[in-house]
């Protein structure tokens, strides 16, 4: 008798994420998504409320609520796959009930590989250290150091304009550029001049917020609309702000930049 289809649920910030996570699972009839959410909150009362799921394919960098804490609120623990744009949280992943870690963008062959080892386990039966009373206090530890060090990020910069310092938040800063040896901050259409080198900015902000696209460029994420390929393969972003400023895409960067934004 052929078993019953695995109980999948996706969450992930990103739309985009869980359209091609939510394809690529379809072609797997040994699993079925039961639902997804972008938001983690909501994705915490569909779970508590849903019959039990299986599976949960989770992001661990979220704003709001991480991976690690949405899983302390959790009343019955499922397996989880996470999914992470970053090698650094694999680690932390595996020191809870982690079936597998899927780096993004996600590829069919890493996905096959997660699912075999979720195979393995079948019949799904929670092993002691999923039950383990300790777990949501584990949980909460990760999901702390992980806000901790989010939170160890600085949310302005400033720009020195005469005697005056000026204080921009990185909200509002689209981009900065590196031009006749100097860096400025572009926010509201406007350049603000910086005393750091592209590299300095680079190594000192989230990374989960800033890219570096080009030696002279380092992009914030939260501004790009689109990305533009060219027939010769060249990649062009365009931001959200009110000129739809374009940004080229060096060619050595232009792994990272489609690994960051899944095309």
């Amino acid at each position: 008798m052929e078993a019953a289809p695995l109980r999948a649920f996706l969450v992930d910030d990103e739309p985009l994420a869980i359209e091609r996570l939510s394809r690529l699972l379809s072609k797997h009839s040994a699993l079925r998504v039961m639902g997804s959410a972008t938001d983690p909150q909501k994705a915490v009362d569909l779970l508590n409320a849903k019959d039990e799921i299986d599976v949960l394919f989770l992001d661990i960098q979220m704003p709001g609520m991480n991976g690690f804490e949405l899983l302390s609120r959790l009343s019955v623990q499922p397996f989880v796959i996470f999914t992470t744009a970053y090698d650094q949280y694999a680690l932390r992943a595996f020191e809870v009930n982690s079936i597998d870690y899927l780096l993004k963008p996600i590829e069919a062959e890493q996905l096959e590989r997660a699912l075999a080892k979720l195979g393995r386990v079948r019949p799904v039966a929670k092993p002691d250290w999923q039950q383990n009373p300790e777990l949501p206090a584990v949980l909460k530890e990760l999901a702390s150091s992980l806000l901790a060090q989010t939170a160890a990020y600085p949310n302005r910069v400033a720009s020195r304009v005469g005697d005056r310092i000026l204080f921009l938040d990185l909200s509002t800063i689209t981009h900065f550029v590196a031009r006749d040896k100097l860096t400025y901050a572009v926010a509201n259409g406007r350049e603000h001049c910086v005393d750091q080198t592209i590299a300095d900015l680079e190594s000192k902000l989230d990374p989960a917020k800033f890219l570096r696209i080009h030696r002279a460029i380092l992009l914030n994420l939260d501004w790009v609309r689109q990305a533009n390929v060219s027939f010769a393969g060249k990649v062009t972003i365009q931001l959200k702000d009110e000129r739809g400023t374009q940004l080229p895409v060096a060619r050595d960067r232009l792994r990272s930049v489609r690994s960051r934004l899944e095309f």
